[in-house]
């Protein structure tokens, strides 16, 4: 960490340090999700499938290309990771450090969730969040982020020593697994980064250390997305309930989390031309 050095300044520090930010993937040519037609086929659906998630648990449900899906917070403050899938190949997944990349570290209203390589297409795109009121507090905290990795027995072991098995990783392993059929093993490497739904997360100022802070979420508030393209959605009610203090253990107050499906109609759902794969050759100059 960048706490302190052991060289001395260069004369010219400064100036080295005033230079400007570019952004490093400029988005102004990406084509922009039309949230009018999405309010509009949104106006029509009507609830046609529910999974609710238990504490320091998983769940999957599918949601068909067109549809619409909703994480809800149901009893009290708790924050879910989400991964989402191709449902025909569940190797095109969500690619958390690519979205980072294009939309910042937060996502809410107009965000899109894209798909890992070769594939790079959007997967889903948030169309409601009731926590956009929130946007970046004091200490650099926001919600909904793309930055964490998700909690895993590895990382748990490694600075603890310890063996948990509900992590958000165990728990989304376990679920897919359950949900496809799939060996435990092989199902555990399609188990990807995340979106920390509902998580209140930043980086310090000082150290630049992830940190995390109580969630504002309370009961009632929700965060939804339109598919883009068929979808497995499997969502973990975080062992660290609000992350207030802790996570990794049996140690903080859980909640469960309620996923929705919200169908616009077969005919609807019919009408939408799902993203196209991205068109590189994949020849990488060989």
């Amino acid at each position: 960490m960048k706490t302190h050095s052991i060289h001395p300044a260069p004369a010219d520090a400064e100036n080295r340090r005033a230079v400007q930010p570019v952004i490093c993937y400029p988005t102004e040519n990406l084509e922009a999700p039309d949230l009018d037609q999405i309010s509009e086929l949104r106006a029509g659906a009507t609830k046609v499938a529910e999974c609710l998630v238990d504490p320091r648990d998983a769940g999957c449900i599918d949601v068909p290309a067109g549809a619409f899906f909703r994480i809800v917070s149901v009893e009290g403050p708790q924050v879910g990771d989400l991964n989402i899938w191709n449902t025909k190949d569940l190797n095109e997944r969500f690619y958390s450090g690519k979205t980072r990349a294009l939309h910042g570290t937060h996502l809410s209203t107009g965000d899109r969730m894209w798909s890992s390589f070769p594939f790079l297409r959007p997967m889903a795109t948030i169309v409601d969040d009731t926590l956009d009121w929130y946007g970046f507090d004091a200490y650099g905290g926001s919600v909904h982020d793309v930055i964490g990795t998700r909690c895993d027995p590895y990382t748990g072991r490694l600075l603890g020593g310890g063996d948990y098995h509900y992590c958000c990783h165990s728990n989304l392993t376990r679920a897919l697994a359950q949900h496809s059929g799939l060996d435990l093993q092989v199902a555990e490497g399609l188990v990807h980064d995340v979106l920390n739904v509902f998580m209140c997360t930043g980086f310090t100022r000082d150290t630049g250390q992830y940190f995390m802070k109580a969630s504002p979420v309370r009961p009632g508030d929700y965060l939804e997305f339109f598919a883009e393209i068929d979808l497995t959605v499997g969502l973990s009610a975080c062992p660290g309930g609000d992350c207030s203090a802790s996570h990794s253990s049996d140690v903080a107050k859980c909640y469960p989390l309620l996923i929705e499906v919200w169908d616009p109609g077969e005919e609807a759902r019919a009408a939408h031309v799902m993203p196209a794969v991205s068109a590189y050759d994949r020849s990488h100059g060989a």
